[in-house]
């Protein structure tokens, strides 16, 4: 299992604030914004050279960054690792006895396939696995969206 790094989630109260910090003090372009329903946020992609910074505004008090920012407040709140099959990756760390958050990926940003590793497993970090879907024209190949 290969994994590269993908992004590094940034939890944030307000993200018009953050935008701030990041677009207009230090230069930085910012993508498009995308709810993502299934995890009550709000998410902006601020690409930094071969990886991003994900930030993240809670939509929803429920929200796991909602909660996150009620215990912790704001900054650092995940790293995400890419790799090529998360189903596998999943596997061969429960194989290996690492506490896993999500056994079953879920959807994300972008569409991506998501599956969290819990803090106790990686020295009190969250660290989420990515994977993500082929491009729509892939699909017609005969490969699997999945």
């Amino acid at each position: 299992m290969k994994a590269v790094l993908d992004h590094v989630g940034i939890a944030v109260r307000d993200l018009d604030a953050a935008l701030e910090f990041y677009r207009d003090g230090l230069g930085l372009e910012i993508g498009e914004s995308e709810e993502v329903p299934s995890q009550q946020v709000r998410a902006r992609f601020v690409p930094v050279g071969d990886a991003s910074l994900e930030l993240l505004e809670a939509t929803g008090e429920q929200s796991a960054i909602a909660r996150s920012i009620e215990r912790r407040g704001p900054g650092l709140h995940h790293v995400t690792l890419r790799v090529d099959d998360i189903a596998a990756a999943l596997a061969h760390l429960e194989a290996r006895g690492v506490r896993l958050v999500d056994r079953v990926p879920r959807e994300g940003a972008g569409g991506s396939l998501v599956a969290f590793i819990h803090p106790s497993a990686a020295q009190g970090v969250l660290v989420e696995l990515k994977q993500n879907r082929p491009a729509p024209a892939a699909w017609g190949s005969g490969r699997s969206p999945d």
